[in-house]
Protein backbone atom coordinates (compact mmCIF):
# COMPACT_ATOMS: atom_id res chain seq x y z
CA UNK A 1 0.00 0.00 0.00
CA UNK A 2 0.92 3.48 -0.89
CA UNK A 3 0.13 7.18 -0.35
CA UNK A 4 1.39 9.75 -2.62
CA UNK A 5 0.45 12.55 -4.69
CA UNK A 6 -1.24 12.53 -8.23
CA UNK A 7 -2.33 15.01 -10.82
CA UNK A 8 -6.33 16.06 -10.63
CA UNK A 9 -7.15 14.37 -13.89
CA UNK A 10 -5.85 11.17 -11.59
CA UNK A 11 -8.81 11.49 -9.47
CA UNK A 12 -11.83 12.27 -12.46
CA UNK A 13 -12.36 8.13 -12.87
CA UNK A 14 -12.90 7.43 -9.12
CA UNK A 15 -14.48 10.15 -8.22
CA UNK A 16 -16.99 9.54 -11.11
CA UNK A 17 -17.61 6.04 -10.37
CA UNK A 18 -17.96 6.22 -6.44
CA UNK A 19 -20.15 9.33 -5.92
CA UNK A 20 -21.69 10.71 -9.34
CA UNK A 21 -22.32 7.61 -11.83
CA UNK A 22 -25.36 9.33 -13.07
CA UNK A 23 -23.87 12.36 -13.85
CA UNK A 24 -21.79 13.48 -16.76
CA UNK A 25 -18.28 12.85 -16.23
CA UNK A 26 -17.40 16.51 -16.49
CA UNK A 27 -19.85 16.72 -13.37
CA UNK A 28 -16.94 15.63 -11.08
CA UNK A 29 -14.01 17.90 -12.48
CA UNK A 30 -13.91 21.27 -10.44
CA UNK A 31 -12.33 24.03 -11.44
CA UNK A 32 -11.15 24.28 -7.91
CA UNK A 33 -8.98 20.96 -8.56
CA UNK A 34 -6.02 23.57 -9.65
CA UNK A 35 -5.40 24.38 -6.65
CA UNK A 36 -5.49 21.87 -4.62
CA UNK A 37 -3.56 18.63 -3.84
CA UNK A 38 -4.45 15.37 -4.85
CA UNK A 39 -4.04 12.13 -3.09
CA UNK A 40 -4.19 8.30 -4.34
CA UNK A 41 -4.15 5.58 -2.31
CA UNK A 42 -2.98 2.26 -4.53
CA UNK A 43 -3.09 -1.04 -3.35
CA UNK A 44 -0.84 -3.71 -5.37
CA UNK A 45 -0.21 -0.59 -7.91
CA UNK A 46 -4.11 0.10 -8.39
CA UNK A 47 -5.45 3.21 -7.32
CA UNK A 48 -8.23 2.50 -5.15
CA UNK A 49 -8.74 6.08 -3.22
CA UNK A 50 -8.50 9.19 -4.01
CA UNK A 51 -8.93 12.84 -1.87
CA UNK A 52 -8.29 16.23 -2.52
CA UNK A 53 -6.84 18.89 -0.38
CA UNK A 54 -7.29 22.83 -0.33
CA UNK A 55 -5.39 24.82 1.80
CA UNK A 56 -6.26 28.44 2.38
CA UNK A 57 -5.59 30.60 5.19
CA UNK A 58 -5.22 28.15 7.85
CA UNK A 59 -8.42 26.14 6.81
CA UNK A 60 -8.26 23.32 4.96
CA UNK A 61 -10.96 21.52 3.27
CA UNK A 62 -10.84 17.78 2.10
CA UNK A 63 -13.23 16.94 -1.18
CA UNK A 64 -14.34 14.36 -3.19
CA UNK A 65 -13.55 11.12 -1.33
CA UNK A 66 -13.95 8.23 -2.80
CA UNK A 67 -12.87 4.39 -2.58
CA UNK A 68 -13.79 1.81 -5.15
CA UNK A 69 -16.40 -0.01 -3.60
CA UNK A 70 -14.89 -3.49 -3.97
CA UNK A 71 -12.43 -1.87 -1.29
CA UNK A 72 -14.00 -0.27 1.10
CA UNK A 73 -14.43 -1.88 4.34
CA UNK A 74 -10.54 -2.73 4.50
CA UNK A 75 -8.83 0.35 6.20
CA UNK A 76 -7.62 1.84 2.75
CA UNK A 77 -9.51 4.88 3.06
CA UNK A 78 -9.18 5.27 7.17
CA UNK A 79 -5.46 5.34 5.98
CA UNK A 80 -5.80 8.20 3.28
CA UNK A 81 -7.66 10.31 5.38
CA UNK A 82 -5.23 10.10 8.19
CA UNK A 83 -2.49 10.95 6.46
CA UNK A 84 -4.40 13.94 4.72
CA UNK A 85 -5.20 14.89 8.19
CA UNK A 86 -1.14 15.06 8.87
CA UNK A 87 -0.47 16.77 5.50
CA UNK A 88 -2.85 19.37 6.12
CA UNK A 89 -1.78 20.16 9.97
CA UNK A 90 2.06 20.22 8.67
CA UNK A 91 0.54 22.97 5.89
CA UNK A 92 -0.27 25.09 8.74
CA UNK A 93 -4.11 24.50 8.83
CA UNK A 94 -5.48 24.57 12.34
CA UNK A 95 -8.62 23.63 11.19
CA UNK A 96 -10.20 20.84 9.03
CA UNK A 97 -13.70 20.61 7.90
CA UNK A 98 -15.57 18.56 4.56
CA UNK A 99 -18.80 18.65 3.12
CA UNK A 100 -19.91 14.53 4.63
CA UNK A 101 -22.66 12.73 2.76
CA UNK A 102 -24.78 12.35 5.82
CA UNK A 103 -24.79 8.92 5.59
CA UNK A 104 -21.30 8.61 5.98
CA UNK A 105 -21.15 11.22 8.96
CA UNK A 106 -20.23 8.20 11.54
CA UNK A 107 -16.98 7.33 9.86
CA UNK A 108 -16.05 10.89 9.84
CA UNK A 109 -16.80 10.94 13.34
CA UNK A 110 -14.01 8.32 14.47
CA UNK A 111 -11.54 10.67 13.01
CA UNK A 112 -12.54 13.57 15.25
CA UNK A 113 -14.84 15.60 13.09
CA UNK A 114 -18.21 16.46 14.28
CA UNK A 115 -21.05 17.79 12.46
CA UNK A 116 -21.75 21.62 12.49
CA UNK A 117 -24.91 22.24 13.90
CA UNK A 118 -27.66 23.64 11.31
CA UNK A 119 -25.20 23.53 8.99
CA UNK A 120 -26.88 20.84 6.41
CA UNK A 121 -28.27 20.60 2.44
CA UNK A 122 -28.70 18.50 -0.07
CA UNK A 123 -27.23 18.37 -3.52
CA UNK A 124 -28.87 15.95 -6.28
CA UNK A 125 -31.32 14.39 -3.89
CA UNK A 126 -28.15 13.33 -1.00
CA UNK A 127 -27.99 14.98 2.03
CA UNK A 128 -25.02 16.52 3.26
CA UNK A 129 -23.73 17.67 6.38
CA UNK A 130 -20.67 20.00 7.01
CA UNK A 131 -18.33 18.63 9.59
CA UNK A 132 -15.13 19.79 11.06
CA UNK A 133 -12.38 19.41 13.74
CA UNK A 134 -9.07 21.36 14.87
CA UNK A 135 -5.98 20.67 14.22
CA UNK A 136 -2.61 20.58 16.59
Amino acid sequence: MIIKRIPKEATWELRHTVLWPNEDFSYVQMKEDEDGLHFGLYAEQRLVSVLSLFVRDGEAQFRKFATLPTEQGKGYGSMLLRHVIREAAELGATRIWCNARAAKSGFYERFGLRAKPGESFEKNGVAFCVMERPLP
